[in-house]
């Protein structure tokens, strides 16, 4: 008799966390437990299991430290085959540790690196995680994977993108 194994579905807040949200229509909610920092309950996905996380990057190391710690607890407590993370700091070194555990781990790089992955992206990669980015370009050129955007559900870019560089609709003029 196969085990069926728990997944881990952890990202940062803001638009990392929405781009997790829209990959969780995918994931078995009866073994899919979410985690992210600076969310008091599961918003956006209620009814689902859910573990608040403190919020740590490489400018904060106390609090990055806390993170570890909590992530640890939950990585023990629940024993996740597997981790998807869209992104930033505390999903990355969930991935990191996961390992240590045996679990196997995605990193979704967020779509609004449209020009090169982000750090966390690099930083999985270096680890042996599997990473994609959500622009081919990014893929080819960074050597990860690609299968779309998650606007999409990872079959195809979405549509919200300038026609003469393929950017998001309002990052260029943002950046000018």
């Amino acid at each position: 008799m196969t085990q069926r194994q728990t997944i881990l579905a952890i990202a940062s807040g803001g638009g990392h966390w929405h781009q997790l949200l829209r990959l969780s229509s995918s994931l078995p909610d009866d073994r899919t437990i979410y985690a992210s920092p600076l969310l008091k309950t599961a918003a956006g996905a209620p009814g689902r299991r859910y573990h608040r996380i403190a919020d740590g990057n490489r400018d904060t190391k106390l609090r990055l430290a806390i993170v570890t710690v909590q992530l640890a607890w939950l990585l023990l407590r629940h024993r996740p085959g597997y981790i998807i993370s869209t992104g930033a700091a505390p999903g990355c070194l969930a991935l990191i540790m996961g390992r240590w555990i045996g679990a196997k781990g995605l990193f979704i790089d967020s779509v609004a690196n449209a020009r090169e992955l982000t750090m966390s992206a690099r930083l999985a990669k270096k680890h042996g995680i599997t990473v994609y980015s959500q622009w081919p370009e990014v893929a080819e050129r960074e050597g990860v994977a690609y299968a779309g955007s998650v606007f999409e559900g990872l079959v195809g870019l979405t549509t919200n993108t300038d026609e003469t560089d393929g950017q998001p609709k309002g990052k260029r003029e943002a950046a000018a």
